[in-house]
């Protein structure tokens, strides 16, 4: 029952998340010279006249890896117990971004085969995988074979990702996982914060318990849109493992 298709064991795939916030709590605590970097950054994508770059650096640093980081990288994966498919769910958060990269780094070198891995995340492509690249080569770690894609061809890179899966093609329009969940009648993991305001309740509230959580339940989702796209059975609460 795992096996889907001849590329695509379900038992291969990692589905994961991740969330980011700004890599400062403020625009002031940046140095000069990332400063100067930010407010060439923000004369594109000012959209309103009265923002300031310090207004938008909080609004907005934290989708840029060169400006952001990550706090917390949720995975899933599939399983069979029973003829019933099982999804298991864990997180990586940490204030300290290289120790959680060096976490998942460890994961995905010590547990997986990585010729037959698999990562499937919703915009991962544009999102996902390139900014935990970006971000572990910032903080001095070697990329994990998965998601070293230098000088590969494009069937040889092992990326899945939903948003592009949904698009059959079609490149004019972003569909979030929210709507995707809801037209599939799948629980959804909005409700409590959503993206724009996991950096306030990461530097205001200090809560990364609270983001983590969040970033578990996107993962479920998305495990369960893939299933759906495979015209798949989705799989059953009590069976959805979170840890």
């Amino acid at each position: 029952m795992l096996h889907n298709d001849m590329d695509q064991d379900l038992s291969n795939i990692l589905f994961l998340d991740i969330e980011t916030v700004a890599g400062k709590p403020s625009y002031q605590d940046l140095n000069e010279r990332v400063q100067e970097h930010w407010n060439k950054k923000a004369g594109f994508i000012q959209r309103e006249g009265d923002l300031t770059p310090d207004e938008l650096y909080y609004q907005r640093a934290g989708i840029y890896a060169e400006f952001g980081k990550i706090v917390t990288i949720a995975v899933g994966f599939i399983t069979e117990h029973g003829k019933q498919l099982q999804l298991r769910v864990k997180a990586f958060s940490d204030e300290n971004e290289k120790a959680l990269l060096t976490d998942f780094k460890t994961l995905l070198d010590k547990k997986f085969d990585p010729e037959t891995l698999l990562l499937c995340a919703h915009n991962g492509k544009e999102f996902d995988f390139p900014y935990i690249c970006r971000r572990m080569l910032i903080n001095g770690i070697s990329l994990p074979y998965v998601l070293d894609i230098t000088g590969k061809k494009p069937w040889e890179v092992r990326h899945l990702d939903t948003m592009e899966m949904w698009k059959f093609g079609d490149r004019k329009n972003f569909t979030s996982l929210d709507l995707l969940a809801t037209i599939f009648d799948i629980d959804t993991s909005k409700g409590d914060i959503d993206g724009s305001q996991v950096t306030p309740v990461y530097y205001e509230e200090n809560d990364l318990e609270r983001i983590t959580e969040y970033c578990k339940r996107d993962v479920v989702v998305t495990a369960q849109l893939f299933l759906k796209f495979k015209t798949l059975p989705a799989i059953k609460p009590e069976n959805v493992h979170i840890l």
